[in-house]
């Protein structure tokens, strides 16, 4: 398959993705294939959270969305355009997905595609639906994919080259297992907040999304934040309270209580609103429910720190403070050319 038509069949699925909006929902009778996969997606959509008790229909729809934007023929074109593509014999790429937010592996299983490439996907058991559904969709547009495309099960073999994401502790097994194979192993990273005190409570109320979306379960949300000596808290609880209804979750709720009784146990100083704790801790991995804060006395001293701390980075939320920083609000809206921990994928797997 040519990258242009490959381009085009995920224009189509973007096309039909756009369809699902948790509140403004209007069905597109012009999208290809509606009739055979239409229904069985909202039902799907609906099902999710019984395949993975995180997956609330408001987070995958919010996921679904952001792909929906992401595939448009404009997106795509700018993200391949500073980009020579070979002409090359096709490798197999072999992707171990994580399954932590809704389709989190969507972007390599794109890259690799676009790149001419084969894929062998192992999926997370947490996230194996989603993914599925849109490669049968995509078969469908075009059924060469089904040459393209290998779901497996059990054990990762007969591939060129592998991109696996998970644990700091799994990925001492991928480095082992596929050291003599080219590979991106993607570790555990958390992303980080500077706060002067003056935000706006717009900025907050974003800082709120950046912490809250997918109940904080993905790298790219914030799980610190970085505060001038002396600054006070009433501004941000006053802004994040609008996230409130996060503890009606029985999984947040649990997370919350749980944590929280460790934290008084252990006589932790903590700030406290009902649903999300705060705790002063030079970490960057704080656990669901919770946000650690580490004071500083310059910018200079916080950027020096971040860049010598960058492997354990994957966004920094700032009003432009430091170079490179995202705005508030914006860490689960990346662009296709965000690459996850700065490692430009496409690139890889051109150099195969």
């Amino acid at each position: 398959m040519l990258q242009n038509e490959i381009k085009k069949s995920f224009v189509e699925l973007g096309l039909f993705l756009s369809q699902f909006h948790l509140d403004n929902y209007q069905e597109n009778k012009a999208v290809k294939n509606n009739d055979l996969f239409h229904d069985d997606f909202i039902n799907l959509i609906e099902l999710s959270q019984s395949h993975n008790g995180w997956f609330t229909p408001e987070n995958v729809y919010f996921s679904i969305q952001s792909w929906a934007i992401a595939l448009r023929e404009e997106n795509l074109n700018k993200w391949l355009s500073s980009y020579h593509f070979k002409n090359s014999i096709p490798k197999t790429v072999g992707l171990v997905l994580a399954g932590n937010i809704p389709l989190v592996g969507f972007h390599d299983f794109l890259s690799v595609l676009l790149s001419g490439h084969n894929v062998t996907i192992k999926t997370s058991s947490n996230d194996h639906y989603l993914i599925q559904f849109l490669i049968k969709y995509l078969i469908t547009i075009d059924y060469r994919f089904n040459e393209k495309i290998n779901l497996i099960e059990g054990k990762l073999e007969n591939f060129d080259a592998v991109i696996a994401t998970g644990s700091n502790n799994t990925a001492r097994y991928f480095e082992y297992y596929f050291k003599d194979k080219p590979n991106i192993i993607r570790k555990n990273r958390n992303s980080v907040a500077i706060l002067t005190g003056k935000e706006t409570k717009e900025d907050l109320l974003l800082l709120g999304e950046d912490i809250f979306r997918y109940f904080g379960l993905g790298c790219r949300n914030v799980s610190k934040i970085f505060i001038p000596k002396g600054y006070n808290f009433d501004a941000f609880f006053n802004a994040i309270f609008e996230f409130q209804d996060i503890v009606k979750y029985e999984r947040y709720a649990n997370n919350y209580d749980y944590n929280k009784a460790v934290y008084l146990m252990s006589n932790f100083k903590l700030l406290d609103n009902g649903f999300l704790t705060l705790k002063e801790d030079e970490s960057y991995s704080s656990p669901i429910s919770s946000v650690f804060y580490e004071y500083y006395n310059s910018i200079d001293e916080i950027e020096k720190k971040l860049s010598n701390d960058a492997e354990q980075i994957q966004c920094i939320v700032s009003n432009n403070l430091i170079p490179n920083s995202v705005n508030f609000g914006q860490t689960q809206k990346p662009n296709l050319w965000d690459y996850a921990d700065n490692i430009d994928t496409i690139q890889f797997l051109i150099d195969l």
